[in-house]
């Protein structure tokens, strides 16, 4: 215990645990490093000296590469990653399985059911502006109708899976429908949109989903103790004067609002929700700040790495980031599901 200090302010204390976070701020550099090498790299390659120029003229040809088109679509990749990482991370405490991730609970098939909907048949009149918007609504409704079904009495964990892999493909069959049905050109958007992407990204969605993320941040903090608590028994959790039922859906809200958001602007990535917050338990043991911290950085590195890779790899293509993501997250999801069964 004698890594583990109080901070005391007035009448707030909080123990902490220092260890982990020593490697939390590993990671943090690993970040930072990922940050620079998707700058320097691309179909212009930059070497430090030449960065450094950009970064500081953002008025020069290298600059205009940096700062107009490489630092917005970095950023939008890591606040997607993330924000899915970070969803993971509380369905995985709420359901109590390692194997719970945003695709779990229906989120993900509920926002491309929607954007794919507005897509098909809106997106003529009203432009491509409101799509994050759709994408975000039909995340929440598609978690709001898990949570009903699921409702006998309260819920369970195993409740809220069952219904939410029902759901998931009773939507991927309407998302299918869409598809099939709509003009050749909103299909081809729609799939790699379905892919996931953050090609195109420009400093207007970086703002956006950075005040997205911010609030939901902000409702984290204050929902932390509940998060921890949320992986207890119900029987114990009632016992110590948790009200189980509102904890499980404010955590479930947020982490639908997290996903939806990331979702909404970043297309259907799928396994960052499940691959990071397993990474940051393994190496940060102790559930509390530390463990969530490193979830959002490993989320954040697994995308921008994923779209480096894409714009990078296959000149002159640029294939989107969801590609390479689950390129490693199936193989990572089977493993998982092995040890599972065993």
């Amino acid at each position: 215990m004698a890594d583990v200090r109080a901070l005391r302010i007035g009448g707030f204390s909080r123990a902490i645990v220092w260890r982990p976070w020593w490697r939390v701020l590993a990671v943090g550099v690993a970040l930072l490093l990922s940050l620079s090498s998707c700058l320097a790299l691309g179909k212009v390659p930059l070497g430090p000296t030449a960065l450094w120029h950009a970064l500081c003229t953002p008025s020069s040809d290298t600059g205009l590469i940096v700062w107009q088109l490489r630092l917005p679509r970095i950023l939008l990749g890591a606040l997607v990653g993330g924000a899915l990482a970070l969803s993971g991370w509380l369905l995985q405490q709420v359901m109590r399985n390692p194997l719970a991730s945003p695709d779990t609970l229906g989120v993900t098939s509920g926002a491309s059911a929607a954007a794919v909907g507005y897509l098909s048949l809106l997106a003529a009149d009203s432009g491509s502006a409101w799509l994050p918007l759709a994408a975000a609504a039909g995340a929440l409704v598609a978690v709001g109708l898990v949570y009903r079904l699921a409702w006998h009495r309260g819920t369970t964990p195993l409740r809220l899976v069952l219904m939410g892999i029902g759901l998931s493909a009773l939507l991927t069959a309407a998302t299918t429908y869409l598809l099939v049905s709509s003009a050749f050109s909103t299909t081809l958007s729609a799939y790699v949109w379905l892919t996931g992407s953050v090609y195109g990204g420009n400093w207007s969605d970086v703002a956006r989903l950075a005040v997205g993320v911010a609030v939901a941040l902000v409702a984290m903090g204050a929902l932390m103790r509940h998060a921890l608590l949320a992986g207890v028994d119900d029987a114990l959790a009632v016992g110590i004067g948790v009200r189980v039922q509102v904890m499980r859906g404010a955590l479930t809200l947020l982490a639908a609002v997290l996903a939806g958001l990331a979702v909404a602007w970043g297309g259907a990535i799928a396994f960052v929700g499940l691959i990071a917050p397993h990474l940051a338990k393994r190496l940060v043991r102790i559930p509390g700040t530390a463990q969530v911290v490193m979830s959002i950085a490993l989320g954040a590195i697994i995308v921008m790495l994923a779209d480096l890779a894409g714009r990078t790899l296959f000149l002159p293509r640029d294939l989107p980031a969801g590609l390479f993501v689950a390129a490693i997250g199936a193989p990572f999801f089977l493993m998982l599901l092995i040890r599972q069964v065993r």
